[in-house]
């Protein structure tokens, strides 16, 4: 029976299952059984054939959240730099269009209208436009009500300005809440935005990394339709690569991952009619494997550095990996790893270059040195995961979602990497 809810999740949201991990997926089904009070698997397979509210419910036991304020936050900077510039250029013609999805529980598209409000934006300036597949989150987003754990990092000064603390969290103001509109639907369903205006600015991020090829193709190619000419479109570190390969250009910002869209010569035909025709995506060109590195010895410690240089240095891999530059990328993780020795994170990274470049063996290799140095580290453990499954090894993919599980109590996340 999991195989066939697997194939339905497919169908319904576009989900690959690799990609979360069988155990989510049982575990959901589980607990929808629980709430049924059904005990045979032939007796719920029946109930979620001819219910579309109990497919729902599916879907929101297996999509669970995580998010928080300002993740990402250069790219928040970013934003504020591009939309005034947009601003300006619309010289008071019409309000901003932006897009957020999936959006959660809210705190990205709330996190986009205190940006621009501390930027200096009236109200009416500019509207977000928010969705998501699960009914339940879109409703948390709606009631604007957040416990600590959606407040992370040192910056917190925006909770003071659009916050009242209450005996169980804080509650978002009224003010923020009134420039998001929410909506429950799904991105695979053509008439969700059908119709709507291009929007300035879309995020959607690390999403894409849970679907296959065909259906990354078919979301990308329906947001692409949403975006304006000159508008921008933010995705997640991992993502970055899917969207260079569609001909778009990466701002080269550090740590935005943010991308527009090529630009394309207008084109003057025979009977003098001038035309601007759609940038064309880039066939994915066969993968060239990426230059080995020099073995690193695990074994013997790392030379004392300061931290700052490791961080900024492993940042600096992120920004090239963001602008899509590949190859300069691994020459940094390279020289990382010669200056500032062995390192968790880098062999992620690593990996993570390799993975893109479909260089299945040496992703597979780097994985695991992260893990031999950090054995609980969560991104190596769940790409890992992801890798084997699209190989093959399905136990031990299976194996690796255990220890995501013990790593991460609270499970698989949609917006976790």
């Amino acid at each position: 029976m999991i195989r066939q809810i697997e194939h339905l999740l497919k169908q319904l949201i576009g989900l690959e299952a690799e990609s979360v991990g069988r155990l989510v997926i049982e575990r959901a089904v589980r607990q929808r059984m629980q709430a049924l009070e059904l005990a045979a698997e032939d007796d719920y397979w029946k109930q979620l054939e001819r219910s579309s509210g109990e497919q729902q419910a599916l879907v929101e036991a297996v999509v669970v959240p995580e998010t928080w304020f300002f993740r990402y936050p250069e790219s928040f900077v970013t934003l504020v730099e591009l939309a005034l510039k947009r601003k300006a250029a619309l010289a008071g013609s019409r309000a901003l269009r932006v897009l957020s999805l999936p959006c959660s529980s809210g705190e990205e598209p709330y996190s986009i209208v205190m940006a621009l409000l501390d930027a200096g934006f009236a109200p009416a300036a500019f509207q977000v436009d928010a969705l998501d597949v699960s009914a339940r989150v879109v409703e948390l987003a709606r009631l604007g009500h957040y416990g600590r754990n959606s407040f992370r990092g040192q910056e917190l000064g925006f909770r003071e300005r659009y916050f009242e603390v209450t005996d169980s969290g804080f509650q978002l103001q009224q003010r923020v809440r009134d420039r998001v509109q929410l909506r429950c639907g799904n991105l695979l369903d053509s008439n969700v935005l059908g119709g709507e205006a291009p929007f300035d600015f879309v995020f959607c991020r690390n999403l894409l990394i849970y679907f296959d090829r065909p259906t990354q193709n078919a979301v990308l190619d329906g947001l692409q339709r949403l975006l304006h000419a000159d508008g921008t479109f933010f995705v997640g570190p991992a993502e970055a690569s899917l969207l260079t390969q569609r001909g778009m250009q990466a701002l080269g910002a550090p740590l935005t991952f943010a991308f527009k869209r090529a630009v394309v010569a207008p084109v003057v035909t025979a009977h003098g009619r001038v035309v601007v025709p759609e940038p064309v995506r880039s066939m994915r060109p066969e993968p060239q494997p990426l230059r080995a590195l020099p073995a690193v010895a695990l074994a013997p410690p790392a030379p004392a550095v300061r931290l700052d240089d490791a961080a900024s240095a492993l940042a600096r891999v992120v920004e090239l990996a963001d602008a899509g530059r590949s190859e300069e990328a691994l020459q940094e993780c390279e020289r990382y790893l010669l200056e500032h020795g062995p390192s968790a994170d880098a062999f992620y990274w690593l990996a993570l270059l390799n993975d893109m470049a479909d260089q299945g063996d040496s992703a597979q290799a780097y994985y695991r040195k992260a893990l031999y140095l950090e054995p609980e580290h969560v991104e190596s453990l769940v790409h890992l995961a992801t890798l084997l499954a699209a190989r093959g090894d399905h136990e031990g993919a299976k194996r690796l979602q255990l220890r995501v599980s013990r790593a991460n109590p609270t499970g698989m996340k949609r917006d976790e990497r």
